[in-house]
């Protein structure tokens, strides 16, 4: 059995879309162990005083459209009331195989790393609500956010992977460091190979950049050594807190071009191959 739970205040204006990437973001951390969710409860903060009721339902029929699309019977929740602001999310519960369960620690020497989905969510959700956002991007980032990881994660245990984790909150090079922390091994970014939404370069290059990503990046700067010349607001969306993000697979070299080509026959279009695991220097996530 794995268990999890995570929630969180909406990035998005709409609450039934929230309440989808919410449900996808919870659920995620079960795919990224190789698990298969099988129950799911709510956990809500309302603030009822402030808002209309037909929010909530909203929100939590957003999660409800996304649990019934992965197949995970919703058991239950608990609700409190808030004084400010909206925070959903679920506890998950899902069951793996033990001899099946994948974990960020367990990066082999010579592994390459897909990466299921672009980033530079945190970016552009902070210009989405400075208003500063396309009609067109936005779309974008709702498709992915809201985009269950359950067929990448399916696949993956099809192929056969040494290691995942799911980028969410600490960033690319934050969820990377910790994969190779355990393994006392090291990893290779190239920079152009990392999928990146639109105009996510663009907001960067202004510096635009959330509190979460600020902290990302005080806390993982030490990690990161950068090979080439790339210019500072490049190592920012490298740091960039993101939400409902895809996940990284570590994988033997002479798998990886057939697990990227079976990721995208199953839709995932924007899977690429970003870097690989080496052995020196280790505990340092070089970029080139």
């Amino acid at each position: 059995m794995v268990q999890t739970l995570d929630y969180f205040t909406p990035i998005v204006r709409d609450p039934y879309i929230f309440g989808q990437i919410a449900a996808v973001n919870a659920l995620s951390d079960v795919y990224a162990m190789g698990g298969r969710p099988i129950t799911a409860m709510n956990i809500i903060s309302f603030p009822a005083a402030s808002m209309d009721l037909s929010i909530l339902g909203d929100i939590l029929r957003g999660g409800m459209d996304k649990l019934k699309e992965a197949g995970v019977p919703l058991l239950g929740g608990h609700s409190l009331i808030d004084k400010t602001e909206v925070k959903y999310g679920l506890a998950v519960t899902g069951v793996v195989h033990p001899k099946k369960i994948l974990t960020n620690a367990n990066v082999k020497e010579g592994d390459k790393l897909i990466l299921t989905k672009p980033i530079g969510t945190g970016i552009l959700s902070n210009c989405f609500k400075r208003e500063m956002l396309d009609s067109k991007t936005e779309e974008e980032i709702i498709r992915a956010m809201a985009t269950l990881n359950n067929k990448s994660s399916e696949v993956a245990l099809t192929v056969g992977v040494h290691a995942c984790t799911d980028i969410t909150g600490f960033g690319l090079v934050g969820h990377l460091a910790e994969m190779i922390e355990a393994g006392n091994v090291g990893i290779e970014i190239d920079y152009d190979s990392v999928p990146l939404f639109s105009r996510t370069e663009e907001f960067a290059k202004m510096g635009i950049a959330p509190p979460g990503s600020q902290r990302n990046r005080k806390f993982r700067e030490v990690v990161l050594e950068v090979i080439s010349d790339l210019p500072e607001w490049k190592r920012s969306i490298l740091f960039d807190a993101q939400t409902s993000g895809g996940l990284v697979f570590s994988v033997n070299p002479q798998k990886a071009d057939i697990l990227l080509k079976k990721l995208h026959q199953e839709g995932i279009k924007k899977a690429a191959i970003i870097g690989e695991v080496v052995k020196d220097p280790k505990g340092k996530i070089l970029v080139r």
